[in-house]
Protein backbone atom coordinates (compact mmCIF):
# COMPACT_ATOMS: atom_id res chain seq x y z
CA UNK A 1 0.00 0.00 0.00
CA UNK A 2 1.68 3.59 -0.81
CA UNK A 3 2.16 5.49 2.07
CA UNK A 4 0.72 8.86 1.41
CA UNK A 5 2.26 10.53 4.19
CA UNK A 6 5.86 10.26 2.98
CA UNK A 7 6.40 12.59 -0.17
CA UNK A 8 8.18 10.21 -2.95
CA UNK A 9 11.68 10.85 -3.37
CA UNK A 10 13.11 13.77 -5.31
CA UNK A 11 16.49 14.10 -7.76
CA UNK A 12 18.28 16.95 -9.92
CA UNK A 13 18.15 16.66 -13.35
CA UNK A 14 21.92 16.05 -14.73
CA UNK A 15 21.17 16.04 -18.18
CA UNK A 16 18.17 15.97 -20.97
CA UNK A 17 17.80 13.99 -24.14
CA UNK A 18 17.47 16.94 -26.56
CA UNK A 19 15.51 15.89 -29.89
CA UNK A 20 16.86 17.06 -33.04
CA UNK A 21 15.47 17.81 -36.13
CA UNK A 22 15.74 16.53 -39.23
CA UNK A 23 17.94 19.26 -41.80
CA UNK A 24 17.04 19.35 -45.46
CA UNK A 25 19.66 22.12 -47.15
CA UNK A 26 17.45 23.95 -49.55
CA UNK A 27 21.21 25.60 -51.12
CA UNK A 28 24.29 25.60 -50.08
CA UNK A 29 23.18 28.83 -47.37
CA UNK A 30 19.33 27.88 -46.31
CA UNK A 31 18.44 24.97 -44.46
CA UNK A 32 14.74 23.28 -44.02
CA UNK A 33 14.72 21.85 -40.60
CA UNK A 34 11.90 19.25 -39.69
CA UNK A 35 10.63 18.10 -35.95
CA UNK A 36 8.38 15.39 -37.73
CA UNK A 37 7.56 13.32 -34.33
CA UNK A 38 4.99 15.20 -33.35
CA UNK A 39 1.79 13.06 -31.14
CA UNK A 40 -1.27 14.94 -32.66
CA UNK A 41 -2.83 16.72 -35.69
CA UNK A 42 -1.36 20.03 -35.05
CA UNK A 43 1.70 21.71 -37.32
CA UNK A 44 4.20 24.86 -37.72
CA UNK A 45 5.86 26.15 -40.01
CA UNK A 46 8.49 29.02 -39.58
CA UNK A 47 9.62 31.21 -42.09
CA UNK A 48 13.25 33.60 -41.67
CA UNK A 49 13.09 36.60 -43.75
CA UNK A 50 16.87 38.76 -43.98
CA UNK A 51 14.51 41.55 -43.59
CA UNK A 52 15.18 42.91 -39.82
CA UNK A 53 15.51 46.89 -38.72
CA UNK A 54 19.03 47.16 -39.87
CA UNK A 55 18.21 46.58 -43.26
CA UNK A 56 17.11 49.78 -43.69
CA UNK A 57 14.52 52.66 -42.59
CA UNK A 58 12.77 51.28 -39.55
CA UNK A 59 9.26 52.49 -40.91
CA UNK A 60 9.82 50.75 -44.32
CA UNK A 61 10.45 47.65 -42.74
CA UNK A 62 7.91 47.63 -40.02
CA UNK A 63 5.27 48.70 -43.00
CA UNK A 64 6.42 46.23 -45.69
CA UNK A 65 6.16 43.04 -42.89
CA UNK A 66 3.21 44.34 -42.33
CA UNK A 67 1.87 44.94 -45.63
CA UNK A 68 3.15 40.99 -46.99
CA UNK A 69 -0.58 40.10 -47.41
CA UNK A 70 -2.08 43.25 -48.44
CA UNK A 71 -3.02 41.65 -51.91
CA UNK A 72 -1.74 40.68 -54.79
CA UNK A 73 -2.80 40.87 -58.64
CA UNK A 74 -5.16 38.28 -58.52
CA UNK A 75 -6.04 38.51 -54.86
CA UNK A 76 -7.22 41.34 -52.75
CA UNK A 77 -6.05 41.38 -48.76
CA UNK A 78 -9.58 39.93 -47.90
CA UNK A 79 -9.45 37.36 -50.17
CA UNK A 80 -6.35 36.08 -48.86
CA UNK A 81 -7.66 36.05 -44.94
CA UNK A 82 -10.58 34.19 -45.69
CA UNK A 83 -8.72 31.48 -47.43
CA UNK A 84 -6.39 30.90 -44.21
CA UNK A 85 -9.40 31.19 -42.05
CA UNK A 86 -11.23 28.61 -44.11
CA UNK A 87 -8.67 26.39 -43.56
CA UNK A 88 -8.46 26.86 -39.62
CA UNK A 89 -4.58 28.33 -39.79
CA UNK A 90 -3.51 31.69 -38.78
CA UNK A 91 -0.38 33.15 -39.05
CA UNK A 92 2.15 35.95 -36.75
CA UNK A 93 4.40 38.14 -38.30
CA UNK A 94 6.91 38.83 -36.04
CA UNK A 95 9.61 41.90 -36.31
CA UNK A 96 13.22 42.70 -34.70
CA UNK A 97 16.46 43.91 -35.63
CA UNK A 98 17.46 40.72 -37.19
CA UNK A 99 15.11 40.11 -39.20
CA UNK A 100 11.02 38.82 -39.99
CA UNK A 101 9.43 35.50 -38.33
CA UNK A 102 6.57 34.60 -40.27
CA UNK A 103 4.89 30.96 -37.99
CA UNK A 104 1.84 29.94 -40.20
CA UNK A 105 -0.01 27.59 -37.68
CA UNK A 106 -3.08 24.75 -38.69
CA UNK A 107 -4.13 21.23 -38.59
CA UNK A 108 -0.95 19.20 -40.56
CA UNK A 109 -3.61 18.16 -43.38
CA UNK A 110 -4.10 21.60 -44.12
CA UNK A 111 -0.64 23.70 -43.07
CA UNK A 112 0.98 23.01 -46.89
CA UNK A 113 -2.15 24.58 -48.23
CA UNK A 114 -2.03 27.36 -45.53
CA UNK A 115 1.62 27.89 -46.47
CA UNK A 116 0.65 27.92 -50.10
CA UNK A 117 -1.53 30.73 -49.76
CA UNK A 118 0.78 32.72 -47.32
CA UNK A 119 3.47 32.02 -49.54
CA UNK A 120 2.31 33.55 -52.80
CA UNK A 121 1.07 36.50 -51.32
CA UNK A 122 4.21 37.06 -49.69
CA UNK A 123 6.48 36.49 -53.38
CA UNK A 124 4.00 38.30 -55.40
CA UNK A 125 2.48 41.20 -53.09
CA UNK A 126 1.76 44.43 -55.32
CA UNK A 127 1.09 46.72 -52.00
CA UNK A 128 -2.17 48.52 -52.97
CA UNK A 129 -1.95 51.93 -52.52
CA UNK A 130 -5.69 52.03 -50.04
CA UNK A 131 -3.64 49.33 -48.27
CA UNK A 132 -0.17 51.66 -47.77
CA UNK A 133 -2.43 54.81 -47.16
CA UNK A 134 -4.79 52.86 -44.20
CA UNK A 135 -1.42 51.03 -42.31
CA UNK A 136 0.39 54.12 -42.20
CA UNK A 137 -2.72 55.89 -41.04
CA UNK A 138 -3.09 53.31 -38.10
CA UNK A 139 0.55 52.97 -37.70
CA UNK A 140 0.66 56.83 -37.20
CA UNK A 141 -2.12 57.04 -34.59
CA UNK A 142 -0.67 54.31 -32.93
CA UNK A 143 2.63 55.75 -32.56
CA UNK A 144 0.82 59.19 -31.48
CA UNK A 145 -0.83 57.40 -28.75
CA UNK A 146 2.27 55.56 -27.51
CA UNK A 147 4.27 58.59 -26.93
CA UNK A 148 1.79 59.12 -24.01
CA UNK A 149 3.23 56.43 -22.43
CA UNK A 150 6.61 56.41 -19.91
CA UNK A 151 7.25 53.06 -20.55
CA UNK A 152 7.54 53.56 -24.34
CA UNK A 153 9.47 56.93 -24.15
CA UNK A 154 12.04 55.28 -22.07
CA UNK A 155 12.42 51.88 -24.04
CA UNK A 156 13.63 54.38 -26.74
CA UNK A 157 16.10 56.57 -24.97
CA UNK A 158 16.96 53.33 -23.62
CA UNK A 159 17.72 52.13 -27.24
CA UNK A 160 19.69 54.96 -28.22
CA UNK A 161 21.98 54.62 -25.14
CA UNK A 162 22.38 50.54 -25.66
CA UNK A 163 22.96 50.64 -29.31
CA UNK A 164 24.58 54.19 -29.37
CA UNK A 165 26.23 55.10 -32.46
CA UNK A 166 25.05 52.04 -34.40
CA UNK A 167 22.72 51.27 -36.86
CA UNK A 168 20.46 50.13 -34.18
CA UNK A 169 20.11 52.95 -32.59
CA UNK A 170 17.50 54.50 -35.73
CA UNK A 171 14.28 55.49 -33.93
CA UNK A 172 11.26 55.85 -35.69
CA UNK A 173 9.67 59.36 -35.43
CA UNK A 174 6.17 61.23 -36.26
CA UNK A 175 7.19 62.62 -39.25
CA UNK A 176 8.92 59.94 -40.87
CA UNK A 177 5.10 58.77 -41.80
CA UNK A 178 4.87 61.70 -43.86
CA UNK A 179 7.73 60.59 -45.73
CA UNK A 180 7.09 57.38 -47.43
CA UNK A 181 7.30 55.62 -50.86
CA UNK A 182 5.77 52.98 -52.21
CA UNK A 183 8.60 52.55 -54.37
CA UNK A 184 10.67 52.55 -51.29
CA UNK A 185 8.52 49.78 -49.78
CA UNK A 186 8.62 47.86 -53.34
CA UNK A 187 11.92 47.77 -53.23
CA UNK A 188 12.76 46.75 -49.73
CA UNK A 189 10.51 43.89 -50.07
CA UNK A 190 12.13 42.80 -53.28
CA UNK A 191 15.97 42.75 -51.70
CA UNK A 192 14.79 41.24 -48.62
CA UNK A 193 11.77 38.96 -48.85
CA UNK A 194 12.22 38.04 -52.85
CA UNK A 195 15.59 37.36 -52.39
CA UNK A 196 15.75 36.81 -48.45
CA UNK A 197 14.58 33.80 -46.80
CA UNK A 198 17.38 32.51 -44.99
CA UNK A 199 15.40 29.56 -42.81
CA UNK A 200 12.76 27.50 -42.56
CA UNK A 201 11.36 25.33 -39.71
CA UNK A 202 8.84 22.79 -39.33
CA UNK A 203 7.26 20.98 -36.78
CA UNK A 204 4.41 17.78 -37.57
CA UNK A 205 4.02 14.97 -39.09
CA UNK A 206 3.53 16.17 -42.49
CA UNK A 207 4.34 14.05 -45.69
CA UNK A 208 7.44 14.01 -47.22
CA UNK A 209 5.97 14.87 -50.28
CA UNK A 210 4.67 18.23 -49.10
CA UNK A 211 8.24 19.10 -47.21
CA UNK A 212 9.72 18.61 -51.00
CA UNK A 213 7.36 20.73 -52.62
CA UNK A 214 8.26 23.73 -49.55
CA UNK A 215 11.50 23.37 -50.70
CA UNK A 216 10.57 23.79 -54.21
CA UNK A 217 8.47 26.53 -53.77
CA UNK A 218 11.18 28.07 -51.00
CA UNK A 219 14.01 27.63 -53.33
CA UNK A 220 13.93 31.04 -55.58
CA UNK A 221 13.53 33.34 -52.53
CA UNK A 222 16.64 32.02 -50.62
CA UNK A 223 19.55 34.06 -49.84
CA UNK A 224 23.05 32.84 -51.55
CA UNK A 225 25.94 34.09 -49.02
CA UNK A 226 25.46 33.69 -45.03
CA UNK A 227 24.29 36.30 -43.37
CA UNK A 228 26.28 38.94 -41.78
CA UNK A 229 25.66 41.00 -38.34
CA UNK A 230 26.68 44.15 -37.21
CA UNK A 231 28.90 43.77 -33.94
CA UNK A 232 30.21 47.03 -32.94
CA UNK A 233 27.76 47.67 -30.75
CA UNK A 234 28.84 49.74 -26.89
CA UNK A 235 26.50 51.85 -24.33
CA UNK A 236 26.46 55.11 -23.71
CA UNK A 237 26.98 54.81 -19.81
CA UNK A 238 25.49 57.53 -17.54
CA UNK A 239 22.15 58.38 -15.99
CA UNK A 240 19.37 60.31 -18.33
CA UNK A 241 16.42 61.65 -17.23
CA UNK A 242 13.29 63.09 -19.56
CA UNK A 243 10.60 64.89 -17.08
CA UNK A 244 6.85 64.18 -18.77
CA UNK A 245 4.12 66.41 -17.53
CA UNK A 246 0.88 64.87 -16.08
CA UNK A 247 2.64 61.46 -15.61
CA UNK A 248 1.78 59.58 -12.72
CA UNK A 249 4.32 57.03 -12.90
CA UNK A 250 8.23 57.22 -14.15
CA UNK A 251 9.25 54.02 -16.44
CA UNK A 252 13.11 53.20 -15.17
CA UNK A 253 15.50 51.39 -17.81
CA UNK A 254 19.00 50.04 -16.70
CA UNK A 255 21.57 48.41 -18.74
CA UNK A 256 24.89 47.75 -21.08
CA UNK A 257 25.84 46.17 -24.30
CA UNK A 258 27.48 42.60 -23.12
CA UNK A 259 26.77 39.38 -25.74
CA UNK A 260 24.79 36.37 -26.67
CA UNK A 261 24.94 32.78 -26.55
CA UNK A 262 28.67 32.50 -27.99
CA UNK A 263 30.19 34.14 -25.27
CA UNK A 264 32.24 32.18 -22.63
CA UNK A 265 30.69 34.10 -19.77
CA UNK A 266 26.96 33.69 -21.33
CA UNK A 267 25.50 31.15 -19.19
CA UNK A 268 27.27 32.52 -15.84
CA UNK A 269 25.55 35.40 -16.17
CA UNK A 270 22.38 33.98 -17.00
CA UNK A 271 22.32 32.46 -14.09
CA UNK A 272 23.48 35.62 -12.50
CA UNK A 273 20.80 37.33 -14.17
CA UNK A 274 18.16 34.71 -12.62
CA UNK A 275 19.55 35.70 -9.22
CA UNK A 276 18.88 39.58 -9.76
CA UNK A 277 15.77 39.86 -11.21
CA UNK A 278 14.79 37.12 -13.70
CA UNK A 279 11.88 35.10 -11.47
CA UNK A 280 9.18 36.26 -8.73
CA UNK A 281 11.98 35.47 -5.95
CA UNK A 282 14.55 37.53 -7.15
CA UNK A 283 16.35 40.11 -5.38
CA UNK A 284 14.97 43.39 -7.30
CA UNK A 285 11.02 41.90 -6.77
CA UNK A 286 12.02 41.15 -2.89
CA UNK A 287 13.17 44.57 -2.52
CA UNK A 288 11.39 47.51 -5.12
CA UNK A 289 8.16 45.14 -4.88
CA UNK A 290 7.47 43.55 -1.80
CA UNK A 291 10.04 44.97 0.76
CA UNK A 292 9.70 49.01 -0.38
CA UNK A 293 6.55 48.29 -2.52
CA UNK A 294 7.62 50.82 -4.99
CA UNK A 295 6.19 48.36 -8.17
CA UNK A 296 3.70 45.95 -9.18
CA UNK A 297 6.95 44.22 -11.05
CA UNK A 298 10.45 44.18 -11.77
CA UNK A 299 13.00 41.96 -13.51
CA UNK A 300 15.75 41.97 -15.56
CA UNK A 301 16.59 40.14 -18.71
CA UNK A 302 19.23 39.24 -21.15
CA UNK A 303 18.62 40.28 -24.62
CA UNK A 304 20.27 38.90 -27.92
CA UNK A 305 21.07 40.13 -31.39
CA UNK A 306 22.68 38.68 -34.22
CA UNK A 307 26.28 40.00 -33.31
CA UNK A 308 25.84 40.69 -29.70
CA UNK A 309 23.44 41.24 -27.13
CA UNK A 310 22.17 43.92 -23.63
CA UNK A 311 21.05 43.24 -20.31
CA UNK A 312 18.24 45.54 -18.76
CA UNK A 313 16.19 45.80 -15.81
CA UNK A 314 12.74 47.53 -16.12
CA UNK A 315 10.04 49.01 -14.10
CA UNK A 316 7.49 51.40 -13.48
CA UNK A 317 7.06 53.25 -10.44
CA UNK A 318 4.87 55.90 -8.97
CA UNK A 319 7.09 59.34 -9.77
CA UNK A 320 7.27 59.79 -5.89
CA UNK A 321 9.68 56.86 -5.94
CA UNK A 322 12.08 57.08 -8.64
CA UNK A 323 15.04 58.24 -7.39
CA UNK A 324 14.69 55.84 -4.30
CA UNK A 325 13.90 52.91 -6.39
CA UNK A 326 17.04 53.89 -8.53
CA UNK A 327 19.32 53.89 -5.52
CA UNK A 328 17.58 50.13 -4.32
CA UNK A 329 18.54 49.22 -7.62
CA UNK A 330 22.54 50.49 -7.63
CA UNK A 331 22.47 48.89 -4.23
CA UNK A 332 21.12 45.19 -5.31
CA UNK A 333 24.09 45.22 -7.72
CA UNK A 334 26.48 46.74 -5.29
CA UNK A 335 25.91 43.83 -2.59
CA UNK A 336 26.33 41.35 -5.58
CA UNK A 337 29.58 43.28 -6.31
CA UNK A 338 31.05 42.51 -2.85
CA UNK A 339 28.82 40.18 -0.64
CA UNK A 340 28.91 36.56 -1.36
CA UNK A 341 25.15 34.89 -1.78
CA UNK A 342 24.34 32.47 0.58
CA UNK A 343 24.43 28.60 -0.45
CA UNK A 344 20.37 28.89 0.54
CA UNK A 345 19.48 31.52 -1.90
CA UNK A 346 22.03 30.29 -4.83
CA UNK A 347 20.55 26.75 -4.56
CA UNK A 348 16.95 28.03 -4.62
CA UNK A 349 17.88 29.41 -8.03
CA UNK A 350 19.55 26.35 -9.41
CA UNK A 351 16.37 24.35 -8.39
CA UNK A 352 14.35 26.99 -10.65
CA UNK A 353 16.76 26.88 -13.53
CA UNK A 354 16.74 23.23 -13.28
CA UNK A 355 12.84 23.07 -13.32
CA UNK A 356 12.45 25.60 -16.26
CA UNK A 357 14.76 24.21 -18.41
CA UNK A 358 12.99 20.79 -18.02
CA UNK A 359 9.41 22.78 -18.68
CA UNK A 360 11.50 24.17 -21.91
CA UNK A 361 12.48 21.18 -23.27
CA UNK A 362 8.58 19.60 -23.11
CA UNK A 363 7.65 18.26 -26.72
CA UNK A 364 7.89 18.52 -30.16
CA UNK A 365 7.62 22.28 -30.32
CA UNK A 366 9.68 23.00 -27.52
CA UNK A 367 12.44 21.18 -28.83
CA UNK A 368 12.09 22.89 -31.65
CA UNK A 369 12.78 26.13 -30.26
CA UNK A 370 15.36 25.10 -28.09
CA UNK A 371 16.95 23.96 -31.29
CA UNK A 372 16.68 27.00 -33.12
CA UNK A 373 18.05 28.88 -30.21
CA UNK A 374 21.10 27.79 -30.13
CA UNK A 375 21.71 27.56 -34.40
CA UNK A 376 21.33 30.78 -34.68
CA UNK A 377 24.65 31.03 -33.42
CA UNK A 378 26.00 27.95 -35.25
CA UNK A 379 25.92 25.83 -31.49
CA UNK A 380 24.26 22.67 -31.47
CA UNK A 381 22.22 20.93 -28.38
CA UNK A 382 25.28 20.13 -26.36
CA UNK A 383 24.78 23.39 -25.22
CA UNK A 384 21.77 22.91 -23.34
CA UNK A 385 23.16 20.02 -21.24
CA UNK A 386 26.37 22.45 -20.65
CA UNK A 387 24.49 25.05 -19.39
CA UNK A 388 22.81 22.12 -16.72
CA UNK A 389 26.27 21.02 -15.97
CA UNK A 390 27.52 24.58 -15.15
CA UNK A 391 23.97 25.52 -12.88
CA UNK A 392 25.18 22.75 -10.60
CA UNK A 393 28.91 23.66 -10.88
CA UNK A 394 28.45 27.17 -9.96
CA UNK A 395 29.11 28.55 -6.46
CA UNK A 396 28.40 32.04 -4.79
CA UNK A 397 32.25 32.93 -4.92
CA UNK A 398 31.39 32.87 -9.12
CA UNK A 399 28.93 34.39 -8.87
CA UNK A 400 30.56 37.38 -6.79
CA UNK A 401 33.02 37.47 -9.22
CA UNK A 402 30.54 37.50 -12.49
CA UNK A 403 28.90 40.00 -11.06
CA UNK A 404 32.30 42.38 -10.41
CA UNK A 405 32.86 41.71 -13.97
CA UNK A 406 29.84 43.04 -15.57
CA UNK A 407 27.28 44.79 -12.78
CA UNK A 408 29.47 47.76 -11.99
CA UNK A 409 26.95 50.86 -11.61
CA UNK A 410 29.36 53.28 -13.61
CA UNK A 411 29.11 51.35 -16.79
CA UNK A 412 25.54 50.89 -16.78
CA UNK A 413 22.75 53.43 -19.37
CA UNK A 414 20.29 54.39 -17.01
CA UNK A 415 17.31 55.69 -18.09
CA UNK A 416 14.41 57.19 -16.56
CA UNK A 417 10.76 58.97 -18.08
CA UNK A 418 8.15 60.63 -16.00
Amino acid sequence: MIDRNTAPPTHKIQSIEFICPQTIEINATVKLLWMKNVPNETSRIDLYYNAGLRNGRNIIASLCSSLLLSGTKNKSTTEIHKQIDQLGAFFDIGLSHEGVMISIFALKENIFEAFCIINEAIQCAVFPDKEISEKIRVKKEKHKINFGKVGFLAQRKFQEKIFYNSPYSELTNLEDFDNISKNEIIEFHENFFKKGLFKVAVVGNINESEIDSIISKCKDSCIDKPLEYYTAFGNFSGVFHEEKQSAVQSAIRIGKTLFNKTHADFIDFSILNTVLGDYFGSRLMKNIREDKGYTYGIGSAIAETGGSGYFIIGSEVGIQHRESALKEIQNELEKLCSQEMSHKELELVKNYLLGQMLKAADGPYAMMDLFLSVDTYALNMDYYNEFIERIHQIDPKEIMSISQKYLKWDTMSVVSVG
